[in-house]
């Protein structure tokens, strides 16, 4: 595995905290506690091996029908954990982002968010963005409701301007999504933008993914063949071409 060959942006769906805590015989908020600093985990690993852009599905829409305790705990998890990590991200040069509806997180948790948004705006090392109150549907209904309030007539209407109503336009589609916890399916996740993404599917749970697990995924990656649609030349059978992620 070489720099040519790493993605240039990683997605994750990040599952089994939950599960994780049950075979331990612990409470569900333990798993989400480990979970958090399998986090940590990921993003140092990414910013080392020099990974641009890494995009964490943290909470989806669908997950506001979870008990009410349990919601309260991720979004109090959320919260420390944004401020606990900001000297850290800012130190490695990690700017924040986030995409879903904004308006739905709780008051402390979006405050949070906001202002380490704010302080790592000027940081060009890496992209971390969070998938908040998020669902890939809903995003397309949103970015479809943009345009056409635009009044282009639909016959104009191109892929381009399009991606201009989604959450963040400017973030590149993903080269490789991970799944963990063994599930084959991705939830509503960054559905317009995975078009071509490589897909990943890790068995393990969420909390227990780590380095070497990152790595068994990313030399997955590396291994493949990305043609795009394309007829398959001979430099794409000598491991040439568009192995790597940045082709997109």
């Amino acid at each position: 595995m070489t720099d040519s060959t790493l993605p240039r942006h990683i997605a994750v769906i990040m599952d089994g905290n939950g599960r994780w805590a049950q075979q331990r015989g612990l409470a569900r908020s333990e798993g989400h506690r480990a979970g958090a600093g399998a986090v940590c985990a990921l993003v140092r690993e990414c910013r080392a091996l020099g990974i641009p852009f890494v995009t964490l599905y943290a909470f989806s829409r669908e997950n506001w029908q979870r008990p009410q305790t349990e919601v309260s705990f991720l979004f109090e998890l959320f919260t420390r954990f944004v401020r606990e990590e900001l000297p850290g991200l800012l130190e490695q040069d990690i700017r924040l982002s986030m995409i879903g509806e904004r308006t739905d997180l709780p008051f402390a948790a979006r405050r949070a968010m906001d202002y380490a948004i704010q302080r790592t705006a000027a940081c060009r090392g890496m992209v971390l963005t969070l998938a908040l109150s998020y669902s890939g549907r809903e995003e397309i209904v949103r970015a479809a409701r943009a345009l056409a309030a635009t009044g282009l007539p639909p016959g104009e209407w191109t892929e381009e301007s399009f991606r201009r109503g989604l959450y963040d336009p400017d973030l590149p589609d993903p080269d490789l999504l991970i799944r963990t916890s063994g599930e084959l399916r991705i939830s509503n996740f960054l559905l317009f933008q995975s078009a071509y993404t490589e897909l990943y599917f890790s068995p393990g749970l969420w909390p227990d993914f780590d380095a070497a697990a990152l790595r068994e995924a990313l030399q997955s990656y590396a291994e493949r063949r990305r043609r795009f649609g394309r007829v398959e030349d001979d430099r794409d059978r000598h491991g040439e071409g568009d192995a790597g992620g940045s082709g997109q």
